[in-house]
This record gives structure tokens, C-alpha cells and sequence, in this order.
């Protein structure tokens, strides 16, 4: 089956480390896709560093950008979906480095009628200090070996990153919760768009999991896809979790699931 592809990183304030992510998608083995970065008001700093990477690089990087105004992550992925040229879209962010062949996984394993859930491996600090241009190009960055000699821990899991062909396909079918991630998960730009997108109203955090379920709501599947299109996440020093969603979230996420919600009022089209 024949796509074209959009991959959409979401950013705010994180030059470096999109820097690293920018390194890990000129290095992929399947170049056939169109790079946007949806950026929600960060300084000039990001501006500065995407310029410079356009100047060294092949790639065309297409920059969006609006003035900070709180959080308004879900407005710049709505801005973003209606920008992509592809029919196809693939959506993460701008601290997660992917793998050279992590676009061709999410081509390859595209289906109708499905969205596709990815994960990461979460990497401490120290290593991710120490992953520079040389170690995403080479692979290493990638590898568990040179990722434990530079700090990874021995006990941290390991399988995403050694799984390959066939045992990364088993792997995939290991029961976890099918959701929307928004470091990792494609598809199709009609999908979302008939969801009329991610709901603006969410502005902590939370946003990928709410339209998952709208998604799903609607009789999109999910595949897992965990084990073949791998990126290592780079570490925050205010990292992101549940726990960090407010109460005004958490009842749109529940409103969704109890009403079985398939379209929200609040996002790319307003009632």
C-alpha cells in the first residue's frame, strides 16, 4: 500500500535535545517524508537552532511556530495536522531520538481502519548528556552496550532495544494498555481529522490519551507497534508524568470514555 508520510514533533523550549532528535531523522533508511516540527512557543533559541540545522543538513524542515500563551500544545498539533501534506501521520516529540529505521516501521505496518502505539526506552541523564551527532548516526546511541558503558543501568529493561525480526513481532503482541502516545504513535490524517482532532481544551498534558480513546470510540484499532519502531527518550529534569494532569483533564479523559465520546467540539473545527 502506497502513502505519503508527515511526521509531526511536537516542541517547546528544548534546543538541545531536539537538536539530537533532528540527528536521529536525517539518519533514517527511509527519507520519503515530510518533517514538521509543531512548536508552541518557544524562544529564539529553537528558531536559531532549526536554521542552522537546515544550513548542514538534506532535510527540508517545515517550522511552526506561535507566541507562548500558556500551554497550547493540542492547538499547534491541530495546526500541524492541517499543515501535513501526508495521508499519513506520525507523531512524536522533541526529546525522543529515533531509530534509523523507526519511520520505515511505521510505513511499513500503516493499516487501514488502525493508529499505531509505540513506546520508548527511557535513558537516565548521564547517557543522555553523552549521546551527541556521532552516536546517533553510528547507531550507538541505540545500542546496549555502549548505552550501559555510559550509564544506562543494568537493571533498566532492555528488550525494546535488542528485539529484532521475528522476536520483536511477538514481543509487539504482549497485552498492555492500547493508547494514543504522543512520544510514538501514527495515523491516518482522515482518522483524526473525523475526530476533528486533538481537544484544544486539554492544556496540561493528557491530550494523546483523550483522542486515543476517541479514536478508538470511532472504530479506529490500535496495533502495538513497541518493539519495531524504537526511539530512546531522552531525560528531563522536569519529566512528564500522570500524576501532573490536572482534575480539569482528567474529567474531559473520563467524559470521553463514559460517553463514549468519537468527536470533540473543541478541536480543529469549533462549534
Amino acid at each position: 500500500m502506497t502513502h505519503s508520510i508527515s511526521v509531526i514533533i511536537s516542541t517547546r523550549n528544548s534546543p538541545e535535545w531536539l537538536e539530537k532528535v533532528l540527528w536521529g531523522y536525517e539518519n533514517q533508511n527511509y527519507k520519503q517524508f515530510q518533517l514538521i516540527i509543531a512548536d508552541d512557543g518557544s524562544t529564539h533559541q529553537t528558531r536559531t537552532l532549526i536554521d542552522n540545522f537546515r544550513k548542514t543538513s538534506g532535510m527540508e524542515v517545515e517550522h511552526l511556530w506561535h507566541p507562548q500563551n500558556g500551554c497550547q500544545k493540542s492547538r499547534m498539533l491541530n495546526r500541524a495536522v492541517m499543515h501535513a501534506e501526508g495521508d499519513y501521520l506520525i507523531f512524536t516529540e522533541d526529546n525522543c531520538i529515533p531509530r534509523f529505521d523507526f519511520v520505515k516501521n511505521h510505513k511499513n505496518k500503516a493499516t487501514p481502519n488502525h493508529f499505531l502505539s509505540g513506546g520508548h526506552s527511557k535513558l537516565p541523564m548521564c547517557c543522555s548528556l553523552q549521546i551527541g551527532q556521532e552516536e546517533i548516526l553510528s547507531n550507538d546511541a541505540f545500542d546496549i552496550m555502549w548505552l550501559q558503558s555510559h550509564g544506562y543501568p543494568t537493571y533498566a529493561k532492555k528488550l525494546r532495544l535488542i528485539a529484532r525480526w521475528p522476536f520483536n513481532a511477538l514481543l509487539n503482541l504482549i497485552p498492555t494498555e492500547n493508547r494514543w502516545n504522543g512520544h510514538n504513535a501514527s495515523g491516518w490524517k482522515s482518522d483524526i481529522i473525523s475526530v476533528n482532532g486533538f481537544d484544544e481544551r486539554i492544556l496540561d498534558g493528557g491530550e494523546d490519551k483523550e483522542i486515543g480513546d476517541r479514536l478508538k470510540n470511532s472504530g479506529v484499532r490500535v496495533k502495538r507497534i513497541r518493539y519495531s519502531a524504537v526511539c530512546v527518550h531522552l531525560s528531563h529534569v522536569f519529566g512528564f508524568d500522570d500524576s501532573v494532569i490536572t482534575e480539569a483533564t482528567r474529567l474531559i479523559q473520563n467524559e470521553t470514555k463514559s460517553m463514549f465520546s468519537k468527536y470533540t467540539d473543541h478541536g480543529i473545527l469549533k462549534s
